[in-house]
């Protein structure tokens, strides 16, 4: 019987896990093709050195050390899911402890209960930082509602999957000193063992039993409801972080994406060879990106995978002043949007078929125009997400579609088409001010 039940909560989970990122796949695809197969040696040393090794994130090292322990955590305290759906559906209890023996089972719990008892310490520490300590960073209007719930729900939540982990380990130690024939002798643990006292019951050999199958149960359950919960979260960077990085781009930060239907008709006009290059449409579609379905895929995937920890937004020299820009925003936005358009097309109806947008919806330009393309965010990110791409091609959008930048862009856009430079004279006056300073 309860074999039978543990199969239907993992298949109804599965169910909904299923349903979930078939949705996530969907808003991912809804941008534009782009090419990230080029040169794959750099590109896995990328991903185990970003998202695997942390290296980013120890440009601040307390933080970078904190998060790495509940990376460790999260990791290979869940190699002990394997066991645990095994006995679910298997019917028996710690399968694995005959098979490899006892001190290296044993060994391995250890190992998993330090790192259980790190993480419920980091994550307290975390929830200091974000509700009691005044960090700049984690004030910032964009995550006000749901996204400031999100990050304490999902630090909470840990703890509570950690606190049933070990407590389940001590009644199973309970159990085993009292000759419970379900449990092996795998004798206590080098954490549980000091929570055993707590759930002893006065010795009550069937109050325990009750207690270690409910921690059972909820901890297992909790994982799978974690699965699920991350692809609503923020955490879902978890798993996107990996693919995202892996897709980096390899090219400088500074360098920026020409626009090979402008570039074709730039190089025809000045007689420079277009071999090579694809021959543009009779129609070239919109210029820029108003809505999520102008961006690539990358952008997109980009957008889920941010961890909204706030560092492109306190790098950003415009938010420093005061503007209203939030590479953050910029990037939540994209995915809130992504997502809205990804349920309209789940259910038949078109992208645009809301009558929203992006740009003007979601991000204003104002926000667009305060961007001063420095890339401090770009580098700032510890998984190699890039808000400029989605900030230039909206202001493009702006610029190409609606003519709608600053009087005094206008004027330099000119000067560059006549004078090739931002000044409104011409290239051979250049170098008259030598003049006056050799004079």
């Amino acid at each position: 019987m309860a074999q039978m039940a543990f199969l239907l909560v993992t298949a109804l989970f599965a169910y909904f896990i299923y349903r979930r990122f078939t949705l996530i796949k969907m808003a991912i695809n809804l941008g534009k093709p782009a090419d990230f197969s080029d040169n794959k040696p750099e590109r896995i040393k990328t991903m185990l050195l970003i998202a695997f090794g942390q290296k980013k994130m120890f440009d601040r090292p307390i933080v970078g050390f904190l998060h790495l322990v509940i990376y460790l955590g999260f990791v290979i305290i869940n190699i002990e899911l394997l066991e645990i759906v095994l006995d679910g559906l298997t019917g028996q209890h710690r399968m694995f402890f005959p098979i490899i023996g006892s001190g290296l089972y044993s060994f391995l719990i250890n190992s998993f209960e330090w790192l259980a008892l790190g993480v419920l310490a980091v994550c307290v520490v975390f929830l200091i930082r974000r509700n009691v300590l005044a960090i700049k960073r984690f004030r910032q209007p964009e995550l006000n509602g749901w996204p400031a719930k999100d990050a304490n729900t999902i630090l909470i939540y840990e703890c509570v999957l950690m606190w049933l982990f070990l407590s389940m380990n001590a009644a199973d130690a309970n159990l085993q000193a009292l000759a419970d024939p379900h449990y092996p002798l795998t004798g206590s643990f080098v954490i549980s063992k000091f929570i055993q006292p707590i759930v002893n019951f006065g010795g009550n050999a069937e109050a325990i039993h009750i207690y270690e199958r409910t921690a059972w149960w909820l901890h297992i359950i909790g994982i799978f409801g974690f699965a699920l919960y991350l692809s609503w979260s923020k955490h879902l960077h978890v798993i996107l972080a990996f693919p995202n990085v892996y897709f980096s781009r390899l090219k400088p930060v500074g360098e920026i994406n020409n626009m090979p239907v402008i570039s074709y008709e730039v190089k025809s006009m000045l007689g420079l060879s277009v071999e090579g290059m694809p021959t543009p449409p009779t129609e070239p579609g919109r210029f820029g990106a108003k809505d999520v379905t102008d961006l690539t895929w990358k952008n997109i995937m980009e957008a889920y995978s941010c961890t909204e920890c706030g560092r492109c937004t306190s790098a950003c020299p415009a938010n420093i002043t005061g503007k209203k820009l939030s590479p953050r925003k910029i990037m939540m936005d994209t995915r809130d949007r992504a997502q809205e358009v990804a349920e309209l097309v789940y259910v038949g109806e078109k992208p645009n078929s809301d009558k929203k947008s992006l740009y003007q919806d979601y991000i204003t330009k104002e926000e667009l125009m305060a961007c001063t393309t420095c890339n401090a965010c770009v580098d700032a990110c510890p998984i190699n997400i890039n808000p400029l791409e989605i900030i230039l091609e909206m202001r493009r959008y702006v610029a190409l579609e609606e003519s709608a930048t600053p009087a005094s862009w206008n004027s330099m856009f000119q000067n560059v088409e006549n004078n090739a430079a931002p000044w409104a004279f011409p290239p051979s006056d250049r170098a008259n001010w030598t003049e006056k300073v050799n004079g």
